[in-house]
C-alpha cells in the first residue's frame, strides 16, 4: 500500500492528514495478483486548520503542490532578503543632538528611517537599532579612539530613546500622530477649483493614514457615480481619527511630587490634547467642506438634481393645470346642465303658467257667457214677473247671482232654468235667490257684531281711563275685515292656542263680544 498527501507532496505517511483537507489512499495488489481483484480507492475529506491551511491557500495561490516547511522557508528566505535589502539613511545631525531635549528629535531619521517613516515594520525598526548600536555604541567608538561624553549627555542616548519610542506601540502613536514631517495643510478654493482631483486626491490620501478604519474611499474620478461620490463624502463627514496628541504634554506627570501634583498636570494635559484634537477635527471638516464646494461632480449632482425638480415640478404643474382643465371643463359641463334643466323647468312653468292663463281665461269666458245666459234667460222670461216693480227687484237679484255666484252655481242654475217650465224656473232662481240672500244677511250679522265688538271695546278703555292705541285712533276698515275673518274662523266658545299678537288681538275682542 502507498500513501501520499495531496497537500503537502510527502511520499510518505503523512502525519498531518487529519488537518488536512483531503488525502488519498490508494491500495495496489501486488503484480501476481495484478489480475487476480479489482484496485480499490477511497477519499476521506478533512478541513485544514492553522498553518496547513495557511499552506493550503498559498499553494493554491501560486499553483504549485509544495509542503509547509518548504513554504515556511521560503518565507523566512524572503524575510532575510527584506532584512539585506533595508538601506538605513545616515542623519547629518545625530552626533549634535542634546539628549534632554529628546522630546524635539526625529526618532524616525535618528534610526535611519527617515524615507520609511511610519510604514516601517517592528523588524526593521529592530535591525535598524541594531545597525545603529554596532556603529555608535561608546565602546566601539571609544575603542576606534573617539572622545566619549560620559553620563547620559551622549548622543547614543537618543538612538536608545528613539528604539523606547518607536518599539512602543502607544508611545510610537503618540509620536505618529505629531509626526513633524506631516504636512497639515488644507487647499485653498482657488486651488481646488483649477485643478480639483489633482490638488486633492494626495491631501486626502496623506490624511487617511488618521482613520480608524482600515479602508477607506478614493476621491474617484470625474465620471464617478452619485453613489461612489456619496459614500466618499459620508466616510470623511463621519471620519473616525485615531491621532492624539499626548506627545505634545507639556507636563509629565511622573515627575509630580504628590498626588495633587500629578491630578493636576493630568488635567493640564487632558485639556491641551482635547483642545488639540477640536483643532484637528476642524482641520479635516475645513478640508472636507472645500472639497465639497470645489468638486465639479457635487455642483454636476446638484445641477441634475436641480433639472429633475424643475422636470417634476413642471410636470406637477402640467398635471395640476390638466386636472384645473378638467374640473373647469366639469363645472361648465355641469352649469351646462344645469341652465338646460332651469330652461326645461322654466319652459314647462311657462307652459303651466300659459295653461293655467287659457284656463282662467277660459272660465272667465265661460262665467261671462253663463251670466249673459242668465241674463238672457230671465230677461226672456221679464225676470217671471208681470210687475214692473218686481221686475226691477227681480232685475237687482240677478245681478247680485252674477256677481256672487261661481261658475258651477251658474251652469246648474242655466240648465235649471232650461230644463224646467215657467214655474219651475221661477222657483228656482227664487230659491237661488234666497240663499244668497240668506249668506249676505250672515255675512252682514258678521259685520254688525264686528261692530259692537268695536263700540264696546272702545266704551272699554275709554271708561277704564286706557291711554291711546286701538281703542282711541277707532277701527279702519283693515281692521274690520280681520275681525270679520277671526269670527268666521273662531266662533264664541270655540277653544284656541294663542299662537301670535294678532291672535291675541283676535282673542280679546272676541272676549268682549
Amino acid at each position: 500500500m502507498v500513501n501520499w498527501c495531496q497537500l503537502c507532496g510527502s511520499g510518505t505517511k503523512c502525519h498531518r492528514a487529519a488537518a488536512h483537507r483531503k488525502a488519498v489512499s490508494v491500495t495496489l495488489s501486488s503484480p501476481a495478483d495484478s489480475f487476480a481483484g479489482p484496485m480499490w480507492i477511497w477519499q476521506t475529506r478533512v478541513e485544514p486548520v492553522g498553518r496547513w491551511f495557511e499552506a493550503f491557500l498559498k499553494r493554491r495561490t501560486r499553483n504549485v503542490s509544495a509542503s509547509f516547511q518548504e513554504l515556511e522557508e521560503e518565507e523566512q528566505l524572503s524575510e532575510e532578503e527584506e532584512d539585506e535589502e533595508l538601506q538605513l539613511e545616515e542623519y547629518p545631525m545625530l552626533k549634535t543632538l542634546d539628549p534632554k531635549d529628546w522630546k524635539n528629535q526625529d526618532h524616525y531619521a535618528v534610526l535611519g528611517l527617515a524615507h520609511i517613516r511610519y510604514k516601517a515594520t517592528q523588524k526593521q525598526i529592530k535591525a535598524a537599532h541594531k545597525a545603529m548600536v554596532l556603529k555608535h555604541h561608546p565602546d566601539k567608538r571609544k575603542a576606534a579612539g573617539e572622545q566619549i561624553v560620559e553620563g547620559d549627555n551622549d548622543y547614543f542616548t537618543c538612538i536608545t530613546k528613539a528604539m523606547e519610542m518607536l518599539s512602543d506601540p502607544v508611545k510610537r502613536r503618540a509620536f505618529d500622530s505629531v509626526d513633524p514631517t506631516f504636512d497639515n495643510m488644507v487647499p485653498s478654493k482657488a486651488e481646488g477649483k483649477e485643478n480639483f482631483f489633482e490638488v486633492f486626491a494626495p491631501v486626502f490620501e496623506r490624511n487617511s493614514r488618521w482613520s480608524v478604519q482600515k479602508h477607506f474611499p478614493s476621491l474617484g474620478a470625474l465620471d464617478a457615480s452619485f453613489e461612489e461620490v456619496d459614500h466618499f463624502y459620508s466616510f470623511w463627514y463621519n471620519f473616525d481619527s485615531w491621532r492624539e496628541f499626548s506627545y505634545l504634554d507639556e507636563e509629565e506627570k511622573e515627575k509630580a511630587e504628590c498626588r495633587d501634583e500629578r491630578r493636576w498636570i493630568e488635567k493640564q494635559n487632558r485639556a491641551s490634547r482635547a483642545q488639540r484634537k477640536k483643532e484637528e477635527m476642524n482641520r479635516i471638516r475645513t478640508l472636507v467642506d472645500t472639497a465639497y464646494n470645489c468638486d465639479p461632480r457635487i455642483k454636476r449632482f446638484k445641477e441634475e438634481e436641480k433639472a429633475r425638480k424643475e422636470s417634476e415640478k413642471k410636470a406637477k404643474a402640467e398635471a395640476k393645470k390638466r386636472e384645473q382643465e378638467e374640473k373647469e371643463r366639469a363645472r361648465q359641463a355641469e352649469e351646462e346642465a344645469a341652465r338646460m334643466r332651469r330652461e326645461k323647468e322654466e319652459e314647462a312653468a311657462r307652459q303651466v303658467a300659459q295653461q293655467a292663463k287659457k284656463e282662467k281665461e277660459a272660465q272667465k269666458k265661460a262665467i261671462k257667457k253663463e251670466r249673459q245666459k242668465l241674463r238672457t234667460t230671465c230677461k226672456t222670461h221679464s225676470y217671471f214677473t208681470d210687475n214692473e216693480a218686481d221686475g226691477v227687484r227681480m232685475m237687482e237679484e240677478v245681478e247680485k247671482l252674477c256677481d256672487r255666484l261661481e261658475l258651477t252655481s251658474l251652469q246648474t242654475l242655466n240648465e235649471a232654468l232650461a230644463s224646467g217650465n215657467k214655474e219651475q224656473s221661477k222657483a228656482a232662481l227664487e230659491k237661488q235667490v234666497q240663499e244668497v240672500n240668506v249668506q249676505m244677511q250672515k255675512e252682514k250679522e258678521v259685520e254688525m257684531q264686528a261692530q259692537q265688538v268695536v263700540r264696546g271695546a272702545e266704551y272699554t278703555s275709554a271708561g277704564a281711563g286706557g291711554g291711546g292705541g286701538l281703542n282711541n285712533r277707532g277701527w279702519n276698515e283693515e281692521d274690520l275685515q280681520l275681525l270679520i275673518k277671526a269670527v268666521n274662523l273662531f266662533p264664541a266658545g270655540t277653544n284656541y292656542i294663542l299662537q301670535s299678537s294678532r291672535c291675541k288681538k283676535i282673542y280679546k275682542i272676541n272676549k268682549s263680544i
